[in-house]
């Protein structure tokens, strides 16, 4: 098969600041940027122009291509419009898929290689090293905190367990994870995020609230509670083991009365963000799923509000107050940081920068034995 000799090469380049800077990790390709202009604009003509090229480029790109792939990718025909071949259309699809399940990924290490080469030209910037659960604010507060106050977040998605296991292990200084603030202490959440907080080791500091709740498609219908999930009459896709989202399902599994077993795909129909998991329903790879008000809202897609919960951020008593935790705390507890979150809908800071304590932020939090 023609696929068989495909592969998938990387690469990055080095380019002056200014204008046309990379925000965020967007990931460039020249033939899905092609397809798409040619999808936009119906004609090689137009999409040569779209792109600043000519009819001559575009034109040989696409026979290139078809060489490459060994599949045709647009339907050839004098004085007709230029459209797309089925596998093209697939090619797309799946290339958005990837996209936007690795967007977290490629962000990290594109925070990551920004590092390394700015410690390589100014030993004096304060670095700060970040696994967290995965959230839409944290690259804004990232942004803010690298271009007003010379702090360099290098921000890594994990699960909520992994991110304050990287922080016991020593991998990382900050941890993000996050709860409902209806959480007793013998759910799902506490138990299992209990045993990685030690007291006399951490401190929690006060960071925003986001709102989750069911997501589908506008049109359709969604269950009327997560008791509906075991008929199978929805495609459900969770979030992957020991990440903060699905604890929270499997609390709400529990507090039904419902073994993951029951629900057909929960555990095989997974995605690592909140954002992957708005994009497979949108793309009609699932129907429902629970996520964040602020994927739905991006991806276009209806939402009903389940809980609202706290997102902390934690780190080692002793990194408290040293430069870079200083900087992160005035950075958090800045109306910046306020205005961010506001523009992020389900949103909205949570006694930003406050050093809390644990039993009275997490009220499902207790000593194992009474604190003498």
């Amino acid at each position: 098969m023609p696929s068989a000799s495909r592969g998938i090469h990387l690469r990055y380049t080095f380019e002056t600041a200014g204008a046309a800077d990379q925000q965020g990790a967007q990931i460039e390709n020249p033939l899905f940027d092609l397809l798409f202009a040619l999808q936009a604009h119906g004609s090689i003509s137009a999409a040569a122009r779209a792109q600043n090229s000519s009819y001559r480029h575009a034109w040989g790109s696409l026979k290139h291509w078809e060489e490459v792939l060994g599949e045709p990718l647009v339907h050839w025909g004098q004085g007709r419009h230029a459209r797309l071949t089925p596998f093209a259309q697939r090619l797309m699809w799946a290339e958005r898929q990837a996209r936007v399940r690795m967007t977290p990924h490629v962000e990290a290490l594109r925070a990551e290689l920004a590092r390394v080469f700015a410690l390589a030209d100014d030993a004096s910037l304060q670095v700060l090293d970040i696994f967290a659960s995965h959230d839409l604010g944290l690259p804004q507060l990232q942004t803010l905190a690298e271009e007003r106050d010379g702090l360099h977040i290098g921000l890594r998605f994990a699960g909520s367990q992994e991110a304050l296991r990287a922080l016991n292990d020593g991998r990382c200084r900050v941890a993000g994870f996050h709860v409902a603030r209806a959480a007793a202490a013998d759910s799902v959440m506490a138990t299992a995020l209990r045993p990685l907080l030690q007291p006399g080791q951490h401190k929690l500091i006060g960071s925003h609230w986001r709102r989750q709740g069911w997501i589908w498609r506008p049109g359709d219908t969604r269950p009327e509670d997560i008791l509906a999930l075991r008929t199978g009459r929805w495609r459900f896709v969770s979030r992957q083991p020991a990440s903060g989202t699905r604890l929270l399902t499997d609390h709400l599994l529990a507090q039904a009365g419902l073994r993951p077993e029951q629900v057909p795909g929960y555990t095989t129909r997974t995605e690592d963000t909140h954002v992957a998991v708005a994009a497979a329903i949108a793309s009609g790879a699932a129907d429902v799923g629970i996520g964040i008000e602020a994927a739905a809202a991006e991806a276009g897609l209806a939402f009903s509000p389940l809980v609202d919960e706290n997102y902390y951020l934690l780190c080692l008593k002793e990194d408290l107050e040293t430069p870079p935790l200083r900087k992160l705390r005035e950075r958090l507890a800045s109306p910046a940081w306020a205005q961010a979150l506001s523009r992020l809908p389900g949103y909205g800071v949570h006694r930003p920068g406050e050093v809390l304590s644990l039993t009275q932020a997490l009220p499902w939090w207790r000593y194992k034995k009474p604190k003498r």
